[in-house]
């Protein structure tokens, strides 16, 4: 364990020390800055059976973007304390392997930095090149470290953090029929986005069908949510993304299914009620009261839970035959209709 005093590497070692009789855990890999060293840990629960399905939940690839990390601690907090008491969890797990990265950056997030201590953003760092045009210095940039969104040096290999979440990614998912990504961020809009591949292309995945379901099942279990689903391409594009990277080397396998998503919590929002957050780095990412933090904690739960539920049940809901090519014209129709027309 660490001596550092990162909370939320501290929070997280303190889950894993309570929930050693649930939980296995990997320490991945192993970050330095400032001459403190830190672990990229991977946590799993639930079944062992590698014909499970999987939801795997990632946070902190943007060390400024604290409130993913610590929602992400919130809810395995919550499913630990539930296994104490709750037989239907624990039968639920018995269906379903769920992995935690809810700190891929530890050393970015304690240098309070969106890029890791080499100056790269993780979420450009894959070694994949945008088709369309991408917004100068966003779309990620070669130029230099002082600039915002660096990818990392061209043919350079990819950062041990980006490394360390491909690993897991590869072990744990794609064997699967069936799993889930959510990677939990802030810093977008002024509402909670829940976005897909691609962010290097506007042309719809290959599993669009199944995301229109997914996003249906959810809307007709929950219909007050507040969520927005669409492509992230819909916003902007990037090069390097690290889960078009990951979704389009799983999606070549027919027989099994990979589903990466993104939780973009709208931190405009925050910065809107509160206009004095603006001059705080991490007030342009995270909330600062003390009642809109918890606000933010509890609200996402019912998502995270969601998701363990869906990839338990997905037999029951993912669309085949007449039903796949309906969700397919629904996707089209609601997301690329500025392409079709």
């Amino acid at each position: 364990m660490t001596a550092c005093r990162l909370p939320e590497l501290v929070e997280l070692e303190r889950i894993i020390t309570e929930g050693a009789p649930h939980l296995e855990v990997r320490n991945i890999a192993e970050v330095a800055t400032d001459g403190v060293h830190f672990p990229i840990y991977a946590l799993a629960l639930g079944s062992q059976d590698p014909e499970a399905p999987a939801v795997g939940f990632f946070g902190g690839i943007h060390g400024l973007e604290r409130i993913g990390t610590q929602v992400l601690l919130v809810f395995l907090h919550s499913l630990l304390t539930r296994l104490r008491w709750d037989s239907v969890l624990q039968r639920q797990l018995n269906s379903v392997r769920l992995i935690f990265m809810p700190l891929v950056n530890p050393g970015g997030m304690w240098e309070c930095t969106r890029s890791n201590p080499q100056g790269v953003d993780l979420m450009r760092n894959a070694p994949l090149e945008a088709v369309d045009k991408v917004p100068f210095l966003l779309g990620g940039q070669r130029i230099s470290t002082r600039l915002p969104w660096f990818r990392g040096a061209a043919g350079a290999p990819m950062e041990i953090e980006s490394q360390a979440l491909c690993r897991v990614v590869q072990d744990e998912l794609f064997p699967r029929a069936f799993s889930l990504a959510l990677d939990c961020h802030s810093g977008f809009g002024l509402r909670d986005r829940i976005w897909f591949p691609h962010a290097h292309t506007a042309v719809p995945i290959q599993h669009l069908p199944e995301v229109s379901a997914l996003e249906q099942l959810f809307d007709q279990t929950y219909p007050n949510h507040n969520y927005l689903f669409e492509p992230q391409s819909r916003q902007y594009l990037t090069h390097g993304d690290l889960w078009d990277y990951l979704y389009l080397r799983a999606a070549g396998n027919d027989e099994r299914i990979f589903l990466p998503l993104t939780l973009e919590m709208g931190s405009w929002l925050w910065v809107k009620k509160n206009p004095l957050q603006l001059f705080s780095r991490q007030g342009i990412f995270n909330p600062q009261p003390t009642h809109r933090l918890q606000r933010v904690l509890r609200s996402h739960l019912v998502w995270l839970d969601f998701l363990t539920r869906a990839a338990c049940g997905h037999q029951r809901w993912l669309p085949v035959g007449a039903a796949r090519a309906q969700q397919q014209q629904r996707a089209v129709s609601r997301w690329y209709r500025d392409q079709t027309q």
